[in-house]
């Protein structure tokens, strides 16, 4: 288990939203028709996990069909054609939110690759913490990389691969790589389906007739009609063929450690993780906080929309009446135009607007899912005072996030993060607010596992609240290395 760095993640934070920012979501069918209509279907439930970029790839028996796009699935795969474009009764599919890669065309997923024995289509959701040095070693023994994708890396662990079967050349590569993933790739006409060796992503299985499906959350399922059969395991690749479904191990078995966010912000509220509701979960945090962190106000407020069931959960504990205080614009994209810089604060009016009838002259509780930087928290503070509030008091359903993540998410770096610099007494001040509390780390455990956290066997990643990582992170330790070394040069000069 690998403590936490000292230094920052080199993701691209984008910081008007100041939150985390979604990973991505990947589908899968085998054995249906118009496969690639239902991906398409399975995509537009995942969309909340990625917003930038999606795709498809199909196999039709004798060759792959692939399409990919800049874009929301909606605005890329709804023409009647299809059917047409992307035959096959086996396909696989990628919404994508770019955490490893810049947001252009040759890095949207799925990748493909013809390789001796066939082609292999992929995509993956999460990040591979020793994707540089993998493949630092690959272009020394003449590999051509097509894309800056840490995903990139598998399709030619599995082309350099001695084996002689293709898809055990593609289980063979997924040894080699560590991190966060959820894997699903068409390797010709078969599907696999795999989790990294702690379950950090998540991905499940599900049926639909004769069809079989994969998708990284259960959401999606519904939404093809599909009934939910269970999770990938932790180190479990699924083969799917005309020889029917196997399970391989093709790493050790770890007991998972599902992502901490999801159920604090990234997956949809519908879904099931790790066998847990994620709409409960969340009320439960809002229960918990109120435990914890009582406040003598007249209303609580949820900071909508990802806020909405820790504030339901926090009134149902303490007795005081939920109200929607803030009212959302979901008309806002982010392409939007940026205001000039003098108007810089009037960006969050454009998705957050004050419910006045509801503040005025009222104490007020405000609940997020979380803060990050603080910014967006502080306006939204500002926001209520204008409106009237006589108090305003801010909760995060969520510890403080004092870590950077390196498994896919996208966040600032850790000298950016407000929880990591501030004592809660200067955090409170920055925020403006009345009073300021985060739920401890024992209780989100208690809301999602039902138990206080084991420190010797954790059952969430939960480094942003700990520091301590469930892998190694090859790439990043090897940075600090050489930063050291460089340092160590300039002191002995």
């Amino acid at each position: 288990m690998s403590q936490a760095p000292a230094t920052t993640a080199t993701l691209t934070y984008d910081p008007e939203t100041d939150r985390p920012q979604e990973e991505c979501g990947v589908f899968a069918v085998y054995n249906a028709e118009d496969a690639g209509i239902l991906t398409a279907l399975g995509l537009h439930a995942l969309q909340h996990r990625g917003q930038e970029a999606c795709g498809i790839a199909t196999h039709d028996g004798s060759r792959f069909h692939i399409e990919r796009y800049l874009g929301l699935v909606g605005e890329n795969f709804t023409s009647p054609d299809m059917p047409q474009r992307l035959p096959g009764k086996v396909a696989i599919g990628h919404a994508r939110y770019s955490t490893q890669g810049a947001s252009v065309l040759r890095n949207v997923q799925p990748l493909y690759s013809d390789v001796r024995g066939g082609g292999i289509a992929l995509a993956h959701n999460g990040n591979l913490t020793n994707a540089r040095v993998l493949r630092e070693e690959l272009v020394s023994h003449g590999a051509i990389f097509q894309s800056t994708s840490d995903s990139e890396v598998v399709l030619h662990l599995a082309a350099q691969s001695k084996k002689t079967k293709l898809t055990n050349r593609v289980l063979q590569a997924l040894k080699q790589v560590q991190g966060a993933f959820a894997f699903v790739a068409l390797v010709n006409d078969r599907l696999i389906a795999a989790r990294d060796p702690y379950g950090i992503r998540p991905l499940v299985m599900g049926a639909l007739g004769d069809a079989v499906i994969f998708a990284s959350e259960s959401c999606a399922l519904d939404m093809v009609g599909a009934t939910f059969i269970r999770d990938i395991e932790p180190g479990e690749a699924v083969v799917v063929s005309e020889d029917g479904i196997r399970s391989e191990r093709f790493a050790p078995a770890h007991p998972a450690r599902i992502c901490a966010f999801e159920y604090i912000y990234f997956a949809r509220p519908d879904s099931v993780i790790g066998g847990r509701s994620v709409y409960e979960a969340r009320k439960q945090m809002g229960r918990q906080l109120a435990l914890e962190n009582p406040a003598d106000v007249d209303v609580v407020i949820p900071v909508p929309d990802s806020g909405v069931p820790a504030a339901i959960g926090y009134s149902e504990a303490s007795g005081v009446p939920f109200e929607l205080g803030i009212i959302r614009s979901h008309f806002v994209g982010r392409t939007f135009i940026q205001p000039t810089q003098d108007r810089r604060d009037l960006s969050v009016r454009r998705k957050h607007s004050a419910n006045a009838a509801v503040v005025k002259g009222k104490r007020v509780l405000l609940i997020d899912d979380s803060i990050v930087r603080g910014t967006t928290s502080l306006k939204i503070v500002r926001m209520m005072r204008e409106a009237g509030a006589a108090e305003v008091h801010f909760r995060s359903a969520c510890p403080p996030i004092k870590f950077p993540d390196f498994y896919g998410i996208d966040m600032a770096g850790r000298n950016e993060l407000i929880a990591a610099n501030m004592e809660l007494d200067e955090m409170t001040a920055k925020l403006e607010a009345d009073s300021l509390a985060f739920l401890s780390v024992n209780g989100l455990y208690q809301a999602v596992v039902g138990e206080d956290r084991n420190d010797a066997d954790p059952q969430l990643a939960d480094h942003y609240f700990t520091g301590e990582y469930p892998t190694r992170l090859v790439d990043h330790d090897r940075d600090l290395s050489a930063k050291e070394f460089q340092l160590s040069l300039l002191v002995d000069a």
